[in-house]
């Protein structure tokens, strides 16, 4: 048996084939008796409207980009990217749009990407992990593709809308924790410079310490990995070996340095406090168990959400977002 189709919709619904396409799509009004017959006629039949035909209508892909701005290996070792793709999925699921993954690490092709974009093959972009110097946000934005970002961009782009957890407020509360338990000499492994959560972490860092009436304590620099923690913890060591806390800008780093800390004999926390920042799965399970600041990914990826779709919808308003985070305490401080 054949699937039905417009003309037999139209037919049952005796009505003709245009009229059957304007409630199907939505492109006009017509008469709520007329609409119910045709509502009827679809239910009776079973009939599924072609949705790239409707979409060719409307001039919809129902597809969102995320588009991550990393190489790939950083992206499928990093937990927390691969905690905000879950995310940002799951708070597709209720929506008629489907997530299309993009990775373009690489800026020289990014006029490409941008081209792709704008040749409408999504109705709206999600770009994450950004980097200060990404053309890309603008280049969109400038394009008027409705675009969210992850994270604050380094300078304010007029149009882009962002969402963003209190990296200042983070680090500040790692370090106050960190004084509460009576440490003095407290470091930090800072994660890459070019990445806007690094500088406002830190600034959260040393307002604390300046509060507490502490001198700013040895700062390491990373680059988010596991191993860049290591070899930060080891300097930090090296340069400052009365240390008593660490405040590591990320899970990974703050494992790395857990590595260090062991394999030069000091006791975590009785010798050195350490305390990460995302709260990753890795930290349940590191030894000791981290102490960390939780950013709330899946608030932030509903919101992006929330954000992008009213775009793509037209809707007036939005406004950019700042998020709070929240310590969760375990052995390690």
């Amino acid at each position: 048996m054949r699937p039905p189709t417009l003309d037999t919709v139209a037919e049952a619904a005796g009505v003709s084939r245009a009229t059957v396409s304007r409630v199907v799509n939505g492109t006009a009004r017509v008469s709520p008796r007329v609409h119910a017959q045709v509502e009827n006629a679809i239910a009776e039949l079973g009939y599924v409207p072609n949705r790239a035909a409707r979409n060719l209508v409307n001039r919809r892909t129902d597809s969102i980009a995320l588009v991550l701005r990393e190489p790939d290996a950083t992206v499928l070792a990093d937990p927390y990217l691969g905690s905000m793709i879950i995310a940002i999925s799951r708070a597709l699921a209720d929506t008629t749009f489907q997530l299309v993954l993009v990775n373009a690490r690489n800026d020289s092709k990014h006029g490409t990407l941008a081209d792709y974009v704008r040749g409408g093959h999504f109705d709206g972009v999600l770009l994450a992990s950004m980097h200060t110097d990404d053309p890309l946000p603008g280049v969109l934005v400038g394009s008027h593709v409705p675009t969210v970002v992850s994270g604050r961009p380094e300078h304010p782009i007029p149009g882009l809308l962002f969402v963003d957890s209190d990296n200042v407020g983070g680090g500040r509360l790692a370090t106050e924790h960190l004084v509460s338990l009576g440490r003095r000499r407290i470091a930090t492994i800072a994660g890459p410079p070019d990445m806007t959560a690094t500088p406002d972490r830190l600034a959260g860092f040393r307002a604390a310490l300046a509060d507490a009436a502490l001198p700013e304590g040895p700062v390491a620099a990373g680059d988010f990995t596991h191993p860049s923690g290591e070899r930060a913890m080891a300097e930090l060591l090296d340069r400052a070996p009365e240390l008593d806390a660490v405040f590591a800008g990320n899970d990974m780093m703050a494992a790395g340095a857990l590595r260090t800390l062991r394999a030069r004999g000091r006791r975590v926390p009785d010798d050195v406090a350490v305390v990460g920042y995302d709260d990753i799965d890795l930290a349940h399970h590191t030894e000791p168990a981290l102490t960390t600041v939780r950013q709330p990914v899946d608030d932030a990826a509903r919101t992006m959400v929330d954000l992008l779709i009213g775009q793509i919808n037209g809707e007036p308003g939005g406004e950019s977002v700042v998020l709070p985070n929240e310590l969760v305490k375990r052995d390690s401080a």
